[in-house]
């Protein structure tokens, strides 16, 4: 894992960053429940909604975990 992210040379831990992983879930899964809640206010089905959020944030997290190799998550707020 230290060879693959550098965390020694990010000046990080395995803990530090799986608290951070989990602080990231939290937030993620909160906007995917609330986005499409408070957009379905304004006439937009909700479950279309909910699944464009959904894969909005997969491949926003992915590029940037993958491709660019950093630690950021991606979302998309619609409106």
């Amino acid at each position: 894992m230290e060879r693959l992210f550098r965390l020694k040379e990010n000046g990080t831990t395995v803990g530090r960053e799986t608290i951070a992983g989990l602080t990231t879930f939290f937030a993620m899964a909160y906007i995917i429940v609330i986005n499409p809640t408070l957009l379905s206010e304004s006439g937009m089905e909700w479950g279309a909604v909910f699944l464009a959020t959904i894969i909005a944030s997969i491949i926003g997290t992915l590029i940037m975990g993958l491709v660019a190799n950093v630690p950021y998550a991606q979302r998309r707020e619609w409106g």
